[in-house]
């Protein structure tokens, strides 16, 4: 029997986790391990809460709360939410744990007493006011490539450029405001280029042919730009300390902890057991298959560096496969936590009560297995009411239904089979197999439409064969009609447990069935004659407009309010004295004319009545307004500027405009006709 060790990426326990958390890695591990464990194999299914990082002490900052009761929070939403919806984690751990704490430190020092690591001194931003070096995310400037003033140290979330702490200009401490200073610290690297040239890449490249084509090319990719060394410690105090003499303030780089979670999650398992040793068969013994699921964002920590840390560890198996998928969208915008843009598990889960099935239907169906996909509201509708509802739904209400109404709820027996008969019984012999083969090669979408079209099968025999109109004139033919309808749903009652384990339970109980194994499929009848059957129950129900119009006014409320919690506006310039103020000649004038200065964008000329005078003025508003447009508007001008020439046009004053956010311009003018020459004060 194979022995089959899974884990899905450790979540962050700084917020709720969504349907893009779910679509990348923990729906589609779910589904490949519910099907081994219906094929009666070895499986050891991981997870648990990634507590430490610098996401972790920023979420407790802003809640004003401690890191740890944020992770105690969150850590439990997450938790209750994955159990709510069906995921079936063996355990679901935590990083926070002192056995991690104790298995991190213990792997760190094997590395490290291996010689491992390599040492360097560096510099890097230090906050005097705070007395600490600043992590990325704690570091904000602006960005040397949109001029955004509210750039991370890490990345622009305006432009999407990468970044690191040193490119921003006019960087300052989200902890003091201060501009930090560069001082110097030391850390420990693990050499990837060196492990890159020794075994990674041919180990790499080995999997070509076996791992998803996106996995494998952003792994080529990564190798051919050549791996450098990566810091495995950081200047943090939120984490697993550093084991070592004279290391205060470091701990380990959380992306070097994290992984080491799924190790210590399955010995808190095992302990959990009474076998306290057995976790290490799962990941010591070459024979078990070790399968990481993940969110594309995570390829390079599970496929690159990790398997790097497991082979300098040297007691560690590597990954037999990494499935990856790409991201999912919402409503045709990119799921963003910052931005509240999600459909948050624990509210869906609220919302739609008994209807968890529907939305791991949905979520499979739109998996983005190859390229990014969108979810959107009216799809879900749609799914729900035409394919659970119209296709899966109804063939087994119908079966059911005609079954209690001709044979009180008692399977009938078989009689003389016809073509039809034959062509619905191979299309069951088959579909184990194609389902089973299609969840082993992690195409987890194909395997669903097959399920689906199984019940379309179900419904086109019952369609063809008409056993309402026959059961006056032939009840023998009847009976062997309604005989394989209903082996037919006893079957996808063991085909829908993978996608749908609720609605199996509920088909299961309609139909009196035990559990059955997905091997013994085909090997005799799930519904022998004179079984008796439950009562029959719609498995699914219509999803009406109100239902989902509300949903989408929660999101479209949620961007508005963000839209406008995210508006940055320039601050507020150094303070000036009245009587400075009072040396700006400011009037009120009227544009006479206005053309474009040649082999200029923006500027246009204009010619302005101030009521003392006309004059000409040089004004970059081409991109906003139309010469001919503006003739005859009334702008504000300061007057008592001094005259400047601006390509080769002497431009006498400046007329006022006010920028929106998007760079958008618009006349500064009274409100109703004023004189030429008017005072503004």
């Amino acid at each position: 029997m194979s022995r089959h060790l899974v884990t899905a990426a450790l979540p962050y326990a700084n917020g709720p986790v969504h349907i893009g958390h779910l679509a990348g890695a923990y729906l589609p591990s779910d589904i490949y391990v519910r099907y081994l464990r219906a094929n009666g194999e070895d499986v050891v299914f991981i997870c648990g809460s990634d507590e430490h990082g610098v996401p972790i002490t920023l979420r407790a900052k802003k809640e004003n709360i401690t890191p740890q009761q944020a992770v105690d929070k969150y850590h439990e939403i997450i938790k209750k939410s994955f159990a709510d919806f069906g995921i079936s984690f063996d355990i679901y751990h935590r990083t926070s744990d002192k056995l991690h704490h104790d298995t991190a430190a213990g792997f760190f020092k094997t590395l490290y007493e291996k010689g491992e690591f390599i040492e360097e001194e560096s510099e890097q931003y230090y906050d005097e006011e705070a007395g600490m070096f600043l992590a990325d995310r704690y570091i904000t400037g602006t960005c040397p490539n949109c001029s955004n003033p509210g750039a991370y140290g890490d990345q622009c979330e305006k432009c999407g450029k990468s970044l690191s702490p040193r490119d921003l200009l006019n960087p300052h401490s989200q902890l003091s405001g201060k501009a930090p200073v560069l001082r110097s610290t030391k850390h420990w690297y693990l050499p990837l280029d060196r492990y890159q040239k020794e075994w990674l890449e041919k180990w790499i490249i080995s999997h070509k042919n076996d791992w998803k084509v996106n996995v494998y090319g952003q792994c080529k990719s990564w190798l051919d730009q050549g791996l450098q060394p990566r810091a495995v410690t950081r200047d943090l105090d939120w984490g697993v300390p550093v084991p070592l003499p004279d290391s205060k303030g470091k701990v380990l780089y959380v992306w070097f902890d994290a992984p080491i979670g799924y190790i210590s999650a399955t010995k808190a398992l095992f302990a959990k057991r009474n076998d306290p040793n057995g976790w290490e068969k799962y990941w010591k013994q070459q024979d078990t298959k070790l399968v990481h699921f993940i969110g594309k964002d995570n390829i390079v920590f599970h496929c690159i560096i990790f398997p790097a840390m497991l082979k300098a560890h040297g007691e560690y198996i590597l990954p037999t496969s990494v499935p990856s998928n790409e991201f999912l969208n919402l409503e045709g915008d990119k799921i963003s936590t910052s931005r509240n843009w999600a459909v948050w598990l624990h509210e869906y889960l609220n919302d739609f009560p008994g209807k968890e099935d529907v939305l791991r239907y949905v979520l499979c169906a739109t998996a983005p297995e190859t390229k990014d996909n969108d979810f959107t509201w009216k799809d879900f509708q749609a799914r729900n009411n035409s394919e659970l509802v119209a296709i899966l739904g109804n063939f087994v209400n119908r079966t059911l239904v005609l079954t209690q109404k001709y044979y009180n709820g008692t399977v009938p027996a078989r009689g003389h089979l016809q073509p039809v008969d034959e062509a619905c019984l191979a299309a069951m012999k088959a579909a184990p197999v194609k389902i089973g083969d299609s969840i082993r090669a992690f195409k987890f979408r194909d395997a669903l439409f097959d399920l689906i079209d199984l019940s379309r099968t179900g419904n086109k025999y019952l369609a063809d064969t008409e056993p309402w109109k026959l059961h006056a004139t032939d009840p023998q033919r009847v009976a062997t009609i309604l005989a394989i309808s209903l082996e037919l749903t006893a079957q996808l009652s063991v085909l829908m447990e993978p996608f749908l384990p609720f609605t199996a339970t509920t088909l299961r109980e309609m139909l009196q069935l035990k559990t059955v194994a997905w091997n013994q499929l085909g090997k005799s009848d799930l519904l022998p004659a004179g079984h008796q059957l439950g009562t029959p129950g719609l498995l699914f129900e219509k999803i009406e407009d109100d239902v989902i119009e509300h949903q989408i006014a929660k999101l479209a409320a949620s961007k508005a309010l963000n839209e406008q919690a995210s508006k940055t506006l320039p601050p507020q310039k150094a303070s000036t004295s009245f009587d400075d103020f009072q040396k700006m000649d400011i009037r009120i004038g009227t544009i006479l004319a206005a053309e474009r200065v040649p082999k200029t964008d923006k500027l246009l000329k204009l010619t302005i009545d101030t009521g003392i005078d006309r004059r000409t003025v040089v004004s970059g508003i081409a991109a906003s307004y139309e010469p001919e447009n503006i003739i005859g508007q009334q702008v504000t001008l300061l007057a008592n500027l001094e005259p400047r020439k601006i390509k080769g046009i002497e431009s006498h004053g400046m007329i006022l405009m006010a920028e929106n956010q998007a760079g958008e311009l618009a006349f500064v003018a009274p409100v109703k006709p004023m004189d030429n020459g008017g005072s503004v004060r």
